[in-house]
This record gives structure tokens, sequence and C-alpha cells, in this order.
């Protein structure tokens, strides 16, 4: 709370913030904010007689619940959730459920999908980029390590060494990944990745390439033992949760992150390296045409 008793700006979306701040608003405010979050699309075109009466509230009520997230007015309110929901639903608003038929199955997972792709680009530290850009332009080659759909992560980041500059290696097996690490030099950069930042095998490998002098770059979704290790961190924040239904987001963030961090590299990079990764493009596009 701010010192006026206002919510404290947000970080993310209109929508994130009213989901996450529910356990402060009144009970009469958070009439309106259900009423919201059950359908924000709807809820932009209420005027405020219209959003006072759908939430069973007088019009003061719905003026104390825009002071509450911090507007000066429901006009200002109305621009921010249009906004809103020009980028991504709210988590709540899209889980799945076992009633939910093939056409609700598609629209939630996209909506989830695009909505939690979304908000790992606006919570991107591009200082962090810039930092971890820097140390793989200055390593001699790169090991990428994760266990499970981070595993995955790994293997893609590995196939797009052309790109990155170095050699790239993404062992699938722990022991393999240990032995790599612990034989790291200065210039060798590992990259960590766990959405939980507490992985115990990526940990174990990240202060392995710690303690032999090398670098560490860690891809996580939140603080833990993972974080304290690494050089520099790239947080992925995504709408990421362990219900039996919820697509694994967390694992389309960090491939798109890989993207941006390999591109990033590669535009780093002398012209003659961009030219020959441009030879390899066409070649293989010549290849994959032949009989």
């Amino acid at each position: 709370m701010t010192d006026n008793g206002l919510l404290e700006a947000p970080q993310g979306t209109l929508l994130e913030t009213i989901s996450g701040h529910l356990d402060k608003l009144r009970a009469s405010e958070r009439k309106v904010a259900d009423v919201i979050l059950a359908d924000p699309a709807s809820a932009i075109d209420f005027n405020m007689a219209g959003l006072a009466e759908a939430a069973g509230v007088s019009e003061p009520t719905v003026m104390r619940f825009c002071s509450a997230i911090g507007f000066d007015g429901f006009r200002a309110f109305k621009i921010a959730l249009a906004q809103a929901v020009a980028i991504g639903i709210p988590v709540a608003s899209s889980a799945l459920g076992r009633g939910d038929d093939t056409s609700t199955v598609v629209d939630k997972v996209f909506t989830h999908t695009i909505s939690s792709i979304d908000r790992a680009r606006r919570h991107l530290d591009l200082d962090a980029l810039r930092a971890a850009t820097e140390l793989i332009i200055g390593a001699s080659s790169l090991l990428f390590v994760g266990f499970g759909a981070s595993g995955i992560i790994a293997q893609d980041a590995q196939q797009k060494f052309p790109l990155f500059g170095v050699p790239c290696d993404a062992p699938a097996d722990y022991h393999q990944q240990f032995i790599a690490a612990s034989m790291s030099t200065p210039s060798t950069v590992t990259v960590a990745i766990s959405n939980t930042a507490g992985t115990h095998e990526t940990v174990r490998v990240a202060q392995a390439a710690h303690d032999a002098g090398g670098k560490v770059i860690a891809l996580t979704g939140d603080d833990g033992p993972l974080s304290a290790l690494a050089d520099v961190e790239l947080r992925i924040a995504t709408f990421e949760d362990t219900a039996f239904y919820t697509p694994t987001v967390s694992r389309l963030a960090g491939l798109v992150v890989v993207d941006v961090l390999a591109t990033s590299v590669l535009l780093a990079r002398p012209q003659s390296h961009v030219d020959r990764v441009g030879r390899m493009k066409a070649a293989l596009a010549q290849m994959r045409s032949e009989p």
C-alpha cells in the first residue's frame, strides 16, 4: 500500500494487479473485481451504473474500487481495462476443466500461452540480457543444462550453435553434465535452466561450473538456489503452475528467450560471422530442396 491507502503501482497488467490484490479489497469492492475478472471483455462495455448493477453494489463503491487499485476516476480505469484485455485475460479465466469441449480447450490453451509469452516479454530484464550476451561473446564454449521441460530448452539451444558462434554442448545425462561443468575454464559459460531455480541436479551442475572458475547464466522463473550461483540471471516470468491441466508455458517462453539471446549474440558478432551464417542457411535451404 502507498501512504494514501492505494495499491502500489503494478509491474504487470491491470488484470494481474486485480487478481493479485483481491485479498486487499473490501468485500463490496471485491464484488466489482469478481465481475471484471469473470468476463473482462464484457466489462469494457459497462458504464459506471452498469458495472455497479452487475456487481450488486453502489456507484460510489465502483469509484472506491477504482481508487483502491490506483486510478483517479472510472474513465481512466476503463482505458486501462481495454489495454489489459488487448494483451490477455487473467489466468483464472482461462483455467481448464474436465467439462470443457474441444473449442474451449483450444481457446483457453492459446489464450493462456499468448498471455504468458507476453508477460515474459514485458518482464524480461534488458540489462541482464545485454550482460548475458556479453558473457557469451567472450566465451570459448557454451554448456546448456536442464532437466525435464528445461532439458528441452537446453537441447534446442544447442541446435543454435551457428548463431552463438562457439562450440555448444547440451548433454542429457546428469553425469555428463556434471563432468563437462567440472572441466570449465574461465572462458566457459554454462547456461543453467530451471523454472523453479531449485532443481537439485541443475544446481549441482551450476555449482560445479562456478567452482571450476566458469561463468554461469541462469534461466529461471523464480528466485532459488540457482539464482545465487549465477553471474547473470535471466528471469522468465510466466503464468506457470503445477495444476493437472495447465500447459507448461515456461518451456515455450524459455525457447523464445533463447532465440532472443542467440539472435542478440549473432548481431553482436563481426559481419564476417553473420555472412557465414547466411551462407550456411542458403546451403541448407538448397540441400533440403534437392531430391
